[in-house]
Order: C-alpha cells, then sequence, then structure tokens
C-alpha cells in the first residue's frame, strides 16, 4: 500500500516538472523573432464599414491683438529731504550749552533722455539752511542754487561729443561775523543771490566707459561771473563802536571789478563724475571741476570738489554726510572748504 502511495506522489511531482518546463519553453518560443522577409503574409481585409473624402472646413478670422504702449525714453528721479536738529537746556544745567535749533532741505531732481545715439541730461540741486543759536545771530549752514544741462551724441563705445550749460548761484545773503569792541557779534555782508553768480557753457568730448563714471572735456569753454549788487564790495569796520560810517571799498570781488557787473573768461574745463552705490543701500557722489582761463597764469587755476555719501537707514531715515573743497584766486588765496553731517528723512519719486 505504502508503495502505491509513494508512486502516485512521485507521477505528482513529475506532473508538475513537466507543466512547469513546458510553460517555461513557451515563453521561451514567443520572445524568439520570426524573420519574415520574403513571406507571402496577407492581412486580412476589415470587416468595419470604411468612409472615403474630403473633410470641409472653414476658415476663422482672427483679429490680431494690438498693444496700446509707447515708449518712454525719458527718466526722472526726485529726491527732497529736511533735517532738523535741536537741543534745549535748562537755566541751572551744570554740563554748560546753548539753545539751538537748526533746519535744513534738499531738491535734487535729474532728468534723463536717451534714444538712439542721442542723449541729454538735467540736473537741479537747490540746497538751503540755517541754524540759531540763542542770543546770537542766526547763520546759514548751507545754501546753494545749482542746475546742470548736458546733450550728447555719441561718436562710439566710449566717447560722445557734448554741449553743456550750467548756473550756480546761492538764495540767500551771507555774512562773515565779528564782534566788535561791546561783544556783540556783527555781521558783514559777503555775497547773495546774483553776487556772485556762475554761468558756464562748454562744448568738447565726453569719455563714458560705464553707467557711473564719466569725464568731461570741454575744449571750448566759457564762464560769465556775475556781481549784480555792489553792496559786496563795501566793508564796514565792526571794531569803531561809535561810528561804523568807516567803510572800505574792494577794487575787485570774484574777479569782478567794481563798477562792472559780470566778467567774461574763455578756457579749458574738466569735468568728472562719479555716482556708484558703494555699499547696500549706500551711494556715493562726486564731482570734481578743473576750469583753467586762456589768458592768464597756471596760477589761477580754478578746482571744485563736491563729495556726498548718503546712507539708507529704512524707508525714510537716512544719514548723509557732504564735503566741499574750492580753491578759486578770485574768492581767496587759500582753498575753502566746507562740511556737514546730517540725519534726516528722505522722500524719493518715484519709489
Amino acid at each position: 500500500m505504502f508503495f502505491f502511495v509513494l508512486m502516485k506522489s512521485f507521477y505528482v511531482y513529475l506532473l508538475l516538472v513537466f507543466c512547469a518546463t513546458t510553460s517555461l519553453y513557451a515563453q521561451e518560443i514567443d520572445t524568439i523573432p520570426i524573420d519574415t522577409k520574403g513571406l507571402d503574409i496577407k492581412l486580412k481585409r476589415s470587416p468595419l464599414p470604411s468612409r472615403t473624402g474630403t473633410i470641409p472646413f472653414e476658415p476663422v478670422d482672427i483679429n490680431p491683438v494690438v498693444v496700446d504702449a509707447k515708449v518712454n525714453y525719458w527718466k526722472t528721479r526726485t529726491s527732497v529731504g529736511i533735517n532738523v536738529n535741536q537741543a534745549t537746556f535748562s537755566n541751572n544745567w551744570k554740563g554748560g550749552g546753548v539753545n539751538s535749533l537748526a533746519v535744513g532741505g534738499l531738491i535734487n531732481y535729474k532728468a534723463e533722455y536717451s534714444k538712439e545715439s542721442y542723449s541729454y541730461v538735467s540736473e537741479v540741486i537747490l540746497e538751503y539752511g540755517k541754524i540759531k543759536n540763542k542770543d546770537q545771530l542766526q547763520k546759514k549752514t548751507r545754501d546753494r542754487i545749482f542746475w546742470d544741462n548736458k546733450a550728447a551724441l555719441q561718436l562710439s563705445k566710449n566717447w560722445y561729443f557734448f554741449g553743456s550749460i550750467n548756473f550756480e548761484s546761492q538764495f540767500d545773503a551771507g555774512f562773515s561775523y565779528s564782534k566788535n569792541s561791546d561783544g556783540n557779534e556783527f555781521p558783514n555782508l559777503i555775497s547773495k543771490f546774483m553776487a556772485p553768480g556762475y554761468l558756464t557753457e562748454s562744448f568738447g568730448f565726453e569719455y563714458k566707459p560705464n553707467k557711473f563714471f564719466s569725464t568731461r572735456i570741454g575744449t571750448g569753454s566759457a564762464r560769465q561771473t556775475f556781481v549784480l549788487d555792489t553792496a559786496i564790495y563795501i566793508t564796514k569796520d565792526p571794531n569803531d563802536p561809535q561810528n561804523r560810517s568807516k567803510d572800505v571799498k574792494a577794487d575787485t570781488k570774484y574777479g569782478v571789478e567794481f563798477g562792472k557787473k559780470f566778467k567774461n573768461e574763455l578756457a579749458f574745463q574738466i569735468v568728472s563724475n562719479f555716482e556708484k552705490e558703494v555699499f547696500d543701500n549706500t551711494m556715493l557722489k562726486a564731482r570734481y571741476q578743473m576750469f583753467i582761463p586762456y589768458d592768464r597764469p597756471l596760477v589761477h587755476v580754478d578746482h571744485r570738489l563736491d563729495v556726498s555719501i548718503t546712507s539708507k537707514l529704512n524707508r525714510l531715515m537716512n544719514v548723509s554726510l557732504t564735503g566741499v573743497g574750492l580753491f578759486d584766486r578770485d574768492n581767496d588765496t587759500k582753498i575753502q572748504g566746507s562740511q556737514t553731517l546730517a540725519l534726516g528723512v528722505m522722500f524719493v519719486f518715484p519709489r
């Protein structure tokens, strides 16, 4: 009996092995590629009905979309800044000090036009500020009117032919201060609007290797110096407490002879401009001008350097440091300098 059961199990095992082998063999047979080249194989016709003919269609008119846009070749920027400094001390303040109030304002407008090889730049800078200390006269801290216009025609990649005209003067009267024998401050008028005033015309070549630096070489330049008020020629003696009628008349002021309204000079001029964001939110702006008269010795070459660093603290607040160095023998035989540090608000349009 055991023998029959063993034989039955063996046949079942043999049947399973045969089926598995047959299945593997069938799979291998199915994957063998068959070369049909030369075989006459005919495909049966599809029993489904077929339809032949052309597909009718109609054209659709599509109206083109016209974009109503204009190219603006102008780029403008306006900055308005206000600075206020104030200090107050009580009467018994042992640290010492004086009550003071200082207010300053700045307007800077710049317009640029650029189309193909032609460009035009106009910049206006207006500055004015005053300070008032207790028991002292009011004094100016800043005062300037500057308007520069330049048109240029591109000659090559970095060179341009330009023509420019700029105007410079001040808003308010300027004084020097001294004390008389009583110890009181005495103002002496030294300048005012259009005394002096400068109008400069120039043409020549400009070198502009990049967007933040340029140098104008004005081979043909003319400058008119205006002194329209003869009061600045008169200097009163502040050390005469009884009679201040001792007036001293200067022969020339700012290079203009007494009795004349203006002086014209022909010169060679160089003007360099630098304006770049040197750090994040920190703008460095510098302008150097050299004026070399053709009819005077080289000792009468005029130099002026304006430098300003403005750092933006947030959307409105900023801190600025400005400095001016000037050497002009018609004004003074020594170098003149001014420096201003201010914290205030600045509004810029467009944002």
